[in-house]
């Protein structure tokens, strides 16, 4: 039976951490924190999103060391309209949450590369003033 040494344990750790791990959190809009006037409402939500890539080169294998694209751009006004109109919201704030994305990596070993299934979280808030 072959015994596994520590440090073949640690290479095979780093080298999964750095093809699973593409980020945790993305902040696509932060305002300034303004001071709200009277009558200002808040609006906030969350959604998952499909925020899977595609290998640029999609050869099986040759993609792990490509650059992906995203499938599905996700663009914070397209969350922050459904507050209202955009002249009128302030302290806006839009983030994309990868998280579940580490154990969804499994895709990307199972197509060797090519592509990665990814649920993102989006969630956005804003002031809405009168």
């Amino acid at each position: 039976m072959k015994h596994i040494t520590l440090r073949s344990k640690l290479s095979l750790l780093i080298l999964s951490a750095i093809l699973v791990l593409p980020g945790c959190a993305q902040t696509l809009v932060k305002d300034d924190t303004r001071n709200s006037s009277a009558g200002t409402s808040h609006c906030s939500g969350s959604e998952w999103v499909d925020d899977s890539t595609l290998a640029v080169l999609p050869i099986p294998v040759v993609a792990f060391f490509m650059p992906h694209t995203d499938l599905n751009d996700i663009k914070a006004d397209d969350y922050l309209k459904r507050c209202g109109d955009s002249a009128k919201l302030v302290n806006r704030e839009v983030d994309v949450g990868h998280g579940a994305c580490i154990p969804a990596a499994l895709t990307r070993v199972l197509t060797l590369g090519i592509w990665q299934w990814c649920p993102a979280s989006v969630s956005w808030e804003a002031d809405v003033q009168p």
